[in-house]
């Protein structure tokens, strides 16, 4: 008997994949927990029955969300991390020596513990000495929190659920406080092309305009995420990611991040920068809630 995952991408949108073998399934406290084996994919992680890593590309996100700041501002040496669970962006970040300090704050210790066991292809720095792990409410955290960062990155999932508050203009209010004067946010924008997710990118994208002197939208596409067309944010009090651009080599591989990937990342298609530019949802075929 086949047996094949499927999610709801969008109304009457489904991605789906043939499963060998399910390996991990556990009810945190705060979500549904979900590994899987496949042919195609490798192990794929969800929470809540939506896709957050699978192995064959999870490189892309971890790579765009970390070494985009990174290649701004070369000097980041404290780096808070809100949600990233599975560990990918931690790794990704423990690659530039100039950073001594990872604080990362996941709501669902579970989360971390699946991981390590069962994602080790992204979970393997989640032990460097230069990263602390707390396990609690990273809003809570970061109004709290006595610490000044040089970047902020919210590794969030989806608005709903634990991660509905990391959209708001409170939140991101409280990550401007905790920033360094030069300091760097990015955080997961969601995708502009069906209607749920263009909406929270829009809302996003203009909260933080409204705290920002600088604030800008990258792309960059991930098969396995709905659409496949997916963005970042980039907010600072100082840096501009195109004209500030370093242009630095790096000593380690990379499959996806080259410098001529950071530059086009902020070239957006037109009905998507219009979207952002205008801060409300222009694109005609939305009509028909695609």
């Amino acid at each position: 008997m086949e047996l094949w995952f499927s999610e709801e991408q969008a109304t009457n949108i489904r991605f789906s994949f043939k499963v060998k073998e399910q390996i991990y399934s556990k009810q945190s406290d705060f979500q549904k927990i979900d590994i899987f084996d496949t042919d195609v994919l490798g192990r794929v992680f969800t929470l809540d029955g939506v896709i957050m890593t699978t192995e064959k590309d999870e490189f892309i996100y971890h790579e765009m969300i970390s070494h985009v700041p990174l290649n701004v501002n070369p000097n980041i040496e404290k780096v808070l991390i809100i949600g990233g669970g599975d560990g990918g962006t931690v790794r990704e970040l423990t690659k530039h020596k100039n950073i001594k300090k990872i604080d990362m704050v996941e709501i669902d210790e579970e989360v971390v513990i699946a991981a390590k066991k069962y994602l080790t292809f992204t979970s393997e720095k989640l032990d460097d000495p230069r990263v602390k792990l707390y396990f609690q409410d990273g809003i809570q955290f970061v109004k709290e929190s006595k610490e000044i960062y040089d970047l902020i990155i919210v590794d969030s999932t989806d608005p709903i659920g634990p991660g509905e508050g990391l959209f708001s203009t409170e939140f991101y209010n409280d990550c401007y406080s905790i920033l360094s004067d030069d300091g760097i946010l990015v955080n997961q924008s969601e995708s502009p092309y069906y209607l749920k997710d263009a909406r929270e990118l829009v809302r996003a994208t203009s909260k933080l305009k409204n705290i920002f002197p600088i604030a800008k939208v990258y792309q960059y596409h991930l098969p396995t995420y709905g659409s496949g067309h997916w963005l970042f944010g980039f907010a600072s009090k100082k840096y501009d990611p195109i004209r500030d651009f370093k242009n630095i080599k790096y000593d380690f591989t990379t499959k996806y991040y080259n410098l001529d990937i950071h530059l086009a990342a902020f070239a957006l298609p037109t009905y998507v920068q219009k979207m952002i530019d205008e801060s409300k949802i222009v694109w005609d075929n939305y009509k028909l809630n695609i």
